[in-house]
């Protein structure tokens, strides 16, 4: 049987590396919400929390926009 989570049991992978990159630019839950919004992405702040948390799967089109709001390479936000 094939188990959806890490081995931490998390939902994604890149939850950790997205709340890393907003304390790096210094950027609220709200705000990169906004950003990605932008980036054509309807998400809210409460999503970019369970995201952060591991609590939410991320889609492969949210990845892409989560990297083009960190201005990095989508390979980035998988790294663990």
């Amino acid at each position: 049987m094939f188990i959806n989570r890490t081995n931490d049991g998390l939902n994604n992978l890149c939850g950790k590396q997205i709340a890393r990159f907003c304390m790096q630019l210094g950027i609220s839950q709200r705000e990169l919400a906004d950003r990605v919004q932008l980036a054509g992405i309807d998400i809210n702040k409460n999503a970019i929390q369970r995201i952060e948390s591991g609590k939410r799967f991320v889609t492969d089109i949210e990845i892409v926009a989560f990297a083009k709001v960190f201005q990095v390479a989508f390979e980035e936000l998988l790294l663990a």
